[in-house]
C-alpha cells in the first residue's frame, strides 16, 4: 500500500466518529453486506459516513491492508476497526453495537 492510500485511509477513518468503507453508497449499496451493514447502522440511529470502495481500487485493496481485515464493508467507530458485516449483525443482535455507540458518546441522528 502506498503511503499516500494509508494517509488517505486514515485522515477518512479520523473524520467520522463512524465510518463505513462499502461497496455503493447508502442509497444504492453494490452488494448485499454493504446493504446489511448500513441497515444496521440506520437501525441504530447513529450519524454515520461511508467510502464507496468502488470509486477508487487504491482505498479498495488498501483498506485491507490498513485494518489486516480481508473483506469489505469495514466498520470504524472513533477510529476503531470494529469489523464487517457478520460482526455487526452479531454485535447488533447482542446489544453490543448499540452499547459500543452509547460508550464512545456517537450522536445519534
Amino acid at each position: 500500500m502506498t503511503d499516500d492510500v494509508q494517509a488517505r485511509i486514515a485522515s477518512a477513518v479520523n473524520s467520522a466518529d463512524v465510518l463505513l468503507f462499502m461497496k455503493g453508497t447508502p442509497l444504492f449499496p453494490q452488494c448485499g453486506f454493504s446493504s446489511r451493514a448500513i441497515s444496521i447502522l440506520d437501525h441504530l440511529g447513529v450519524q454515520y459516513a461511508t467510502v464507496d470502495v468502488l470509486q477508487d481500487q487504491g482505498i479498495r485493496q488498501g483498506i485491507k491492508e490498513f485494518s489486516d481485515w480481508p473483506t469489505i464493508p469495514q466498520l470504524y467507530v472513533k477510529g476503531e476497526f470494529v469489523g464487517g458485516s457478520d460482526i455487526m449483525m452479531e454485535m447488533y443482535e447482542a446489544g453490543e453495537l448499540a452499547d459500543l455507540m452509547e460508550e464512545k458518546g456517537v450522536a445519534q441522528s
